[in-house]
């Protein structure tokens, strides 16, 4: 498809929600469709998926294509990729069976495992689960201290904590699964935190790969919204060959999900160079201070472009 044919196209931008990232969502959504109107496209609209009549805009703007910038549940979680499916219209990232296998962690790792990509070793709790004494110290001396507790289906750090006294496990737990979901209590894999990202559907391939630098326990809620100049540094400072490994992994976990579009996968790469992941991100963030528009950029691909090849390849696969 030439660039004319391609900008003339439709797209309508779909961001907003009611999740946790409803917020992060609308930004991303406005700067994705800022971006495609620089890149010269001359029909961009923004809807809103918690607006009351969306599904009927969705239907009457006669779209060719749709631009998803939802993060969290309905979003990244297959539920907005079916929507799109029965409607018949192209859209940018993974499909149905991808998004929803990357959202659910267990899934996910289990993925990664048949893969050969080493993930930390965890429990996956039903909903309202309480331990007791007994479970909190079989638990401690299987995964050691600290512990991540995590929902296990959400994103963007959300619900997260680093249990560093057995006596708060359960306060954790409950906090994870406050929106009623299942919990998952992994071990603490330490070393240098990195994120790769991931574009392309057959031709996937990684960019460079940013190291995360945060002086907080973990990569949370704050750091992630702050300046990307004051977390981010592109190239991540490894060994050429655990580069090179990480980027493989990425590429990797890309296709064992069955992403398309892009991804981006966040590893700890442990004092002996292992690379190992934590999960793969289907929708990752679309603003100024997000992941993989720095990486991009590093890569020499400017916002503009990197929001229309992700149309290309919608397009491409429909």
């Amino acid at each position: 498809m030439d660039r004319e044919q391609l900008t003339s196209r439709r797209v309508v931008v779909i961001g907003g929600g009611w999740s946790d990232e409803r917020e992060i969502s609308l930004e991303s959504a406005t700067e994705v469709r800022g971006a495609l109107l620089e890149a010269g496209f001359t029909s961009v609209d923004l809807l809103d998926l918690a607006e009351k009549d969306f599904v009927r805009t969705l239907v009457a703007g006669n779209y060719d294509v749709a631009f998803v910038a939802l993060h969290g549940a309905y979003g990244e979680d297959g539920c907005i990729q079916g929507l799109l499916e029965i409607l018949h219209i192209p859209y940018t990232f993974s499909g149905v069976a991808a998004s929803a296998a990357a959202s659910e962690k267990q899934i996910a790792k289990a993925l990664f495992a048949a893969a050969g990509i080493r993930a930390p070793r965890g429990v996956d709790l039903p909903v309202g689960a309480e331990l007791t004494a007994e479970q909190v110290d079989e638990l401690v001396e299987e995964l050691g201290l600290p512990l991540f507790v995590k929902p296990a289906a959400n994103g963007s750090s959300f619900g997260i904590s680093r249990v560093t006294d057995r006596a708060a496990l359960n306060d954790a737990i409950a906090a994870a699964g406050a929106a009623g979901g299942r919990v998952l209590v992994e071990e603490c894999v330490e070393g240098m935190e990195i994120t790769v990202p991931v574009i392309g559907n057959e031709d996937a391939h990684a960019l460079p790969i940013v190291e995360i630098v945060t002086g907080a326990e973990f990569y949370d809620l704050k750091v992630k919204y702050e300046p990307s100049s004051l977390h981010h540094v592109i190239p991540a400072r490894l060994e050429p060959g655990v580069y090179a490994r990480a980027q493989e992994l990425a590429v990797r976990a890309h296709k064992a999900l069955g992403c398309r579009g892009c991804s981006r996968s966040d590893f700890i790469v442990t004092a002996a160079g292992e690379p190992v992941i934590l999960e793969t991100n289907t929708i990752p963030g679309m603003t100024a201070n997000s992941l993989l528009p720095d990486s991009a950029r590093h890569g020499g691909i400017e916002f503009p472009e990197l929001c229309a090849r992700f149309v290309e390849c919608a397009l491409g696969e429909a």
